[in-house]
């Protein structure tokens, strides 16, 4: 009894959100200010070294951080690919891309839901018209793509030292992930809540693909890390390069709290203080300030990019080509 009468009133408090999507948008402004407030304290003494190193920065180095983290974004897509053609579904890579970018570009408006939506939406003008699929499938991309990142960044920790880490935390969350995602959980769990929407049963993913795109994914930390490293040295700061892994594992666990934010559009603010207090093991208060910042607006860049001239570019491509078209996967 007392289970039922929790569940009743989560749905309740779930429906109120839903009937006032207005009020939840300008509380999640109102807590997002008053962390950035407490953010700005803070760090009010490293402000005035990060100006000057922003003032500063080598235009080559940001140049080279954002191709990279193009690369970085270009080699993620293709694990989506990977899980929707695993449930049956073929997509083309300019769709795909499109579906990603919409996304990743609808975090930022306050709300939390858009970015699933716009998935559901692009993946939808691509061909795909299972919501249900493609909301199990943002599903799996983000669990992967976190436990690879968790992976990375505590393997790096072997050569990186003085890592003031969340280490058991990390861990924890890592293998809870892990557990959610086993096909024996993750099908019968992601079915139950997806026909409470109107969705059908989804089938579960072969482990050897699940293993398959955890590498994989690994292996696009490495390229995140490698965007890092030019945009850290982009700021005066010259880390080795055997400090790439890490710093893919940094950019891991900013892309980590900024999903678990889910109060900050983006993860605009929590992305930032969790990667500039794992900076500051390679580098100085100041310097991690204006590496931080410098991400963000790579990232902002990179994204509008890519759905602008990437989306066209592909686009243009697959028209060359016999264009795919989607098929309807068996679920």
């Amino acid at each position: 009894m007392h289970h039922g009468r929790m569940g009743d009133r989560l749905q309740e408090f779930r429906d109120l959100l839903s009937k006032h999507p207005r009020a939840l948008a300008v509380g999640q402004i109102v807590v997002l200010a008053i962390f950035f407030g407490f953010a700005a304290w803070a760090i009010r003494g490293n402000l005035s070294d990060a100006r000057e190193r922003l003032r500063d920065a080598s235009p080559v180095d940001f140049l080279l951080g954002c191709a990279v983290l193009a690369c970085y974004y270009l080699a993620f897509v293709v694990g989506w690919i990977k899980i929707l053609g695993a449930w049956g579904y073929k997509i083309s890579y300019s769709g795909a891309l499109r579906a990603e970018m919409v996304s990743m570009l609808a975090k930022y408006v306050p709300g939390g839901v858009w970015t699933p939506a716009a998935r559901v939406v692009a993946a939808r003008r691509a061909g795909i018209h299972d919501a249900g699929l493609v909301t199990a499938s943002i599903l799996v991309e983000a669990g992967l793509s976190a436990i690879s990142g968790v992976i990375v960044f505590v393997i790096s920790l072997s050569w990186v030292k003085g890592v003031d880490a969340p280490i058991y935390p990390l861990l924890g969350f890592g293998a809870v992930v892990a557990v959610l995602l086993h096909p024996r959980i993750f099908q019968p769990l992601a079915s139950k809540i997806l026909r409470r929407f109107g969705c059908g049963e989804i089938a579960p993913l072969p482990t050897r693909t699940l293993v398959g795109l955890l590498v994989y994914y690994a292996f696009t930390w490495l390229i995140g890390g490698a965007a890092l490293y030019f945009l850290v040295r982009a700021v005066g700061t010259h880390p080795a390069v055997t400090t790439i892994p890490f710093l893919g594992g940094v950019s891991a666990v900013g892309a980590i709290v900024a999903v678990l934010a889910f109060f900050a559009p983006s993860g605009l603010g929590p992305r930032e203080g969790a990667m500039y207090g794992l900076l500051l093991a390679i580098t100085t208060e100041g310097a991690a300030t204006a590496a931080v910042v410098l991400n963000r607006i790579a990232l902002t860049i990179v994204e509008i990019a890519l759905l602008v001239v990437g989306g066209l570019f592909f686009r243009l491509r697959d028209q060359q080509e016999h264009p795919p078209v989607a098929a309807e996967g068996e679920t």
